[in-house]
């Protein structure tokens, strides 16, 4: 019988979540798998739980207290949460509805043995699981026992560790609802958790079986280290049984107890190889059910498997859908490789960045969990474009080649296939070398900036489905320009002469990364450009002493207007202005068009003016240029002063000097076609946002910001047909919320592994973090972890420690002293700024923010590669 109360596990399925919570909604979908095994039990529905909160006094002021509270401030949770729990627990369970519970108790037999498990709204779903938030209770028996520990299940949505987790997961308290599982209590020999994919690795053919002697909660509370299987194919692969010492039982009066295994089955496993394969194939039914990788608890009864809950795998990184393969038509083994760790930006995209960045990149991408990847598995297979291939990876990031290796090495992941002639890019480069001459990098830049004022000139005429039209014709042009053979060539130039550079004057003198100096103030590097051109903006400010203190307060970003108010304030706005007309385009995260722009939030650049003003003397801009070219100039002198002294060593001066006058001219260039990217970015997200405004007025969607959630085939689609799908992007801001708590794996394979590379060094101190030398020198100062740019608060002599640098960053740079990133590679823009600048950088930090904390002494080898904490 259904009630509005109560509703039998077999009545509910996986779509009823916000009637009988997940766990609930869940057990009701596996009782409907064949084969599957699940204790009868019943729900005690969410409107109950509503009644309760209606009646529970003062519930409404706590909860408003509780949502302005921050996640971080402990003790305030603590006693709100706890005074919340207390007025649950407190409140007499209404008559009828206490009836409704004990009739279902009685029709099933009064005296039998139950779970009595807590079922949230946001519990067990596919981006978030809740594992753990709130409270079970094992072996309860009797009606009024069972009442009370219902009460006490409605209580724990309010456990300090559940309301925590809500508020650092953006969920609204008052959205969440508790419903109450009471499920036949189990009484097995063994009990544990399987997971159908390796929570380590990602690897979706890799199923792991934690388990141990009695009920499960002494693997969940720790007590005992678990025997641990893996299985694939159908067989154990590996294995580690433990000693078990302890056991937890049901009492024959309700509760548990610990009880001690008898020695001579300490070391007996609790599963035999054929019940933990056979435990798998029964995951595995429940995986294809659910449709993605389940984490499920289990129980042995007498030979028989129980399943007890079963819930989404949330800390998996998805795995790409393939695009197939002529020779395999798709069905083989792929390997991806993350373009975020390329372009320096591993945050996750919203569906209408990525989607426009695979549609002007020059090689198919593939999206998974936010971000992009490339699929490397043709050229990996290809024995004649292997090894360009790693040869050009490895110099970016050894990791990345590491990982490729070792997927390599399993000699059966990647089949050998006959070459078919390059795929994509040439490994090498450009094809023929190109004149040392400047005007060809002046044509190059020329050329660039002709391109962007005939689009942002020819885009104004256009709206609608025309607009969209227009932008996929701009898209094409926007390729060409990418793959114009000269700007190639000069970006292979500069980069070629720096390898050449490094590994020569190694060779010949014995010294490493010389062309670190070599580069300094190279001309025509826009990003190193952007960063100085501040410091000039700070010249303007900082003698106006009104506009200083004013902007020492500004939070909104419609400070510009307010500042012709003050003395001196025009001046200082007018050099604001001139530096957002050149570089307003620019931004954390750049390659996400829907992030927010200078232009859009010139505040953010505040902060960082400000430092200028505090930190810096007037005219520190061309004096730190200077510097750095006199540097270089030095360096070279001194570099062929010491060859010509070698054996042959006027042939090796002339060659190292035609390979420096190279990489002056060619390297600052590199960084030019990313700057004319992100320039076309922002004309094409001004016309995008006319078109959402429009859609606002017709009532279409309610926020500008919402086509961010749409790809651009689909906003196209909406601007012709008036109709969106309020649901989808509803589900998207979900999923994008959930993609930030993961972690995007350098190279990824299809079966779901996250490969990690290894430096494999034998030079690095213990105790010392390795990474990649990107820029020579060596400091000590002190570490500044920094995860937001607008939050970065830098005095000079400080190393920035962060995930990432792009662009946008390079304005910190002139007032730090050293630079430690997780992410970065030889050629990334980060490594090319920070040799611009002579600051000693280390890249490709694995956990370096998590590993350094924030004010502590570190000393940076940027000529080694490796970061030392001090003590």
């Amino acid at each position: 019988m259904t009630d509005q109360y109560v509703w039998d596990l077999q009545e509910v399925d996986e779509t009823q979540v916000a009637l009988v919570g997940g766990k609930g909604a869940h057990l009701g979908g596996l009782s409907k798998i064949d084969g599957i095994r699940v204790p009868g039990g019943f729900c005690v529905t969410t409107d109950a739980f509503r009644r309760i909160m209606a009646e529970a006094p003062s519930i409404d002021e706590r909860l408003d207290q509780l949502s302005r509270v921050s996640p971080e401030d402990r003790d305030a949770i603590r006693a709100l949460s706890a005074q919340i729990r207390r007025a649950i627990e407190g409140t007499v369970i209404p008559g009828d509805l206490a009836s409704a519970i004990t009739r279902e108790l009685d029709r099933r037999g009064e005296q039998v043995a139950y779970a009595v498990r807590s079922s949230a709204t946001a519990e067990d779903l596919p981006t978030a699981s809740f594992a753990g938030q709130q409270d079970t209770y094992l072996n309860i028996v009797g009606p009024t026992a069972i009442l009370q520990h219902v009460s006490r299940c409605w209580a724990s949505l309010f456990t300090e560790r559940a309301v925590t987790y809500r508020r650092r997961n953006g969920i609204d308290h008052r959205t969440v609802h508790m419903a109450v599982v009471v499920q036949r209590m189990a009484f097995p020999h063994a009990a544990g958790v399987l997971f159908t994919a390796d929570p380590v690795t990602g690897n979706r053919k890799v199923a792991t079986v934690d388990a141990g002697f009695g009920l499960g909660e002494t693997l969940v509370s720790g007590l005992v280290n678990p025997d641990h299987f893996k299985v694939r194919d159908g067989q154990v692969v590996a294995k580690a049984i433990s000693a078990k010492q302890l056991a937890v039982h049901a009492l024959p009066t309700g509760g548990t107890q610990e009880v001690p295994v008898e020695s001579q089955r300490q070391e007996q496993p609790a599963l035999t190889d054929s019940q933990a394969v056979r435990l798998v194939q029964l995951g595995r039914r429940i995986e294809a059910h659910f449709g993605r990788p389940q984490d499920i608890e289990w129980c042995l009864v007498d030979d028989d498997f129980q399943i007890v809950q079963s819930r989404p795998i949330t800390t998996l990184f998805p795995v790409p859908v393939p695009a197939p393969v002529p020779e395999t038509g798709g069905q083989e083994n792929h390997v991806y490789v993350s373009v975020g760790h390329q372009q320096m930006m591993t945050d996750p995209m919203k569906p209408l960045g990525f989607s426009m960045w695979q549609l002007t990149a020059m090689v198919p991408m593939h999206e998974a969990g936010g971000r992009l990847f490339v699929d490397v598995t043709r050229r990996l297979a290809s024995p004649a474009s292997r090894a360009g291939l790693l040869d050009v990876i490895g110099r970016g990031d050894p990791l990345v080649r590491d990982a490729l290796e070792t997927v390599l090495d399993r000699g059966d992941f990647v089949p050998s296939l006959p070459d078919a002639g390059p795929v994509g890019p040439p490994a090498g480069g450009a094809p023929a070398p190109i004149e040392t001459d400047p005007a060809v990098v002046t044509e190059l830049i020329e050329r660039s900036r002709a391109s962007i004022a005939a689009l942002e000139r020819d885009i104004r005429t256009k709206s609608g489905p025309a607009l969209f039209d227009f932008l996929l014709e701009a898209f094409e042009e926007h390729k060409r320009v990418l793959s114009d053979p000269l700007s190639l060539q000069a970006i292979m130039a500069g980069m070629e002469a720096t390898w050449w550079l490094n590994d020569k004057l190694q060779e010949w003198l014995g010294e490493k990364n010389a062309a670190d100096t070599l580069t300094l103030s190279a001309p025509d590097n826009i990003t190193s450009e952007m960063g100085l051109a501040l410091l000039d903006v700070a010249d303007v400010i900082r003698p106006r002493s009104e506009v200083v203190a004013f902007l020492q307060g500004v939070e909104g970003d419609g400070f510009l207007d307010e500042l012709a108010k003050l003395d001196g304030g025009t001046e200082a706005r007018d050099a604001i202005e001139a530096y957002l007309d050149r570089y307003g385009m620019r931004c954390v995260g750049e390659i996400d068009i829907t992030r927010p722009r200078w232009r859009e939030r010139p505040a953010t650049l505040v902060p960082v003016i400000l430092d200028n003003v505090r930190n810096f003397q007037p005219g520190a801009a061309e004096r730190r240029f200077e510097q750095g070219r006199q540097k270089a100039r030095k360096k070279e002198q001194d570099v062929l002063s010491r060859l010509r002294a070698l054996p042959d060593g006027d042939r090796k001066a002339d060659e190292a000097k035609r390979m420096i006058d190279r990489v002056r001219t060619f390297i600052g260039y590199r960084e030019y076609p990313k700057y004319g990217i992100v320039s076309r970015y922002f004309v094409y997200k001004l016309a995008l946002l006319e078109e959402a405004e429009r859609l606002v007025q017709a009532d279409v969607i309610p926020e500008k910001e919402d086509i961010f959630y749409l790809t651009f085939q689909e906003l196209h689609e909406v601007v012709r047909s008036n109709q969106v799908e309020e649901r989808l992007i509803r589900q998207r801001k979900e999923a994008f919320r959930s993609y930030h708590a993961l972690t995007p794996p350098r190279v990824l394979t299809s079966d779901g592994e996250a490969v990690t590379g290894a430096y494999r060094r034998d030079d690095v101190p213990a105790g010392a973090l390795a990474g990649l030398p990107v820029s020579a020198g060596t400091i000590e100062g002190r570490a500044r972890v920094v995860l937001d740019m607008a939050d970065a608060d830098l005095e000079a002599g400080d190393i920035l420690v962060t995930t990432f640098t792009d662009p946008s960053w390079s304005p910190l740079f002139v007032g730090i002293a050293g630079l430690v990133t997780e992410v970065g590679g030889l050629m990334t823009h980060g490594a090319v700024i920070a040799r611009e600048y002579g600051l000693p950088a280390v890249v490709g930090v694995d956990q370096a923010t998590r590993l350094i904390r924030d004010g502590q002494r570190i000393r940076v080898h940027g000529t080694d590669g490796y970061v030392e904490i001090l003590p």
